[in-house]
């Protein structure tokens, strides 16, 4: 059996609602502990981008933006939140494409991410005017929660992932993708090797921080409170300095920007 390649996601149950400054690290650890299933070597932890954004207070009251002229124009063909639209245009560092009659509006925010509003939504967000953005560094994040568990567990660090949910290119429904990291190289290389039938590999460049989001989903999901997981059996590549900016594509090789 120890030949049999496998990995085990394991949802991390019980977390309250975060509220702004809450120890994150502390309450993962904590909670791990008290469904029987403690964090371990070579473990990695998947954290959702919503419970990290609320504990950093990255909650907005839209009753406090002023729309710009060109925020309500679009609004008024869209029939979206002029105060929304504001927003997402702040919190972006371009517009990708813009269409008024459907309301969408997909930017690429100041991280380097494209998406759909800058990444900014409302779900799992108490309060009828009250919206979540990312957080300001999503690396800076999971390194803050990676280090806050290495200073609670006699173990090995635990690389961290901080996931969210995107919609796709070319295909239907979201998925999680990992938009920080700590700990781990987010990429596996392939570029190099030999495959089983002997033939150089010299492309494949294997995105596993976003499978490793994706698969952690499953046990996540959005509406049954699981905002973090764990996953185990995973052979990962630590790395000092860990970055997702390794999975951002330049513009200079991007065919559809």
């Amino acid at each position: 059996m120890n030949d049999v390649p496998q990995i085990s996601i394991i949802g991390i149950t019980g977390l309250p609602e975060i509220k702004e400054g809450d120890d994150l690290g502390s309450m993962i650890v904590r909670f791990a502990q008290g469904q029987d299933t403690p964090l371990a070597s070579g473990d990695i932890l998947v954290v959702t981008q919503k419970i990290v954004s609320k504990a950093e207070g990255r909650l907005v009251d839209l009753r406090k933006i002023e729309p710009s002229a060109f925020a309500a124009e679009f609004a008024s063909h869209s029939g979206r939140d002029a105060r929304l639209v504001e927003l997402v245009l702040r919190e972006s560092r371009s517009v990708v494409r813009m269409d008024a009659e459907r309301g969408i509006m997909i930017t690429e925010t100041k991280h380097g991410f494209v998406c759909a509003n800058s990444g900014i939504d409302s779900s799992n967000v108490f309060g009828e005017d009250y919206v979540c953005l990312l957080p300001e560094d999503p690396d800076a994040s999971a390194e803050g929660i990676r280090i806050r568990i290495r200073e609670l567990i006699d173990s090995p660090d635990v690389p961290v992932i901080i996931s969210d949910t995107f919609g796709r290119a070319w295909r239907e429904g979201h998925g999680n993708f990992a938009i920080g990291v700590s700990g781990m190289d987010p990429l596996k290389d392939y570029r190099g090797e030999i495959d089983a039938s002997g033939k150089l590999l010299r492309v494949t460049n294997i995105a596993v921080a976003d499978e490793l989001a994706g698969a952690a989903e499953l046990v996540m999901a959005k509406v049954i409170n699981v905002p973090v997981a764990i996953v185990r059996g995973y052979a990962y590549s630590a790395v000092d300095n860990a970055s997702i900016a390794p999975m951002l594509r330049e513009r200079s090789r991007d065919l559809f920007r």
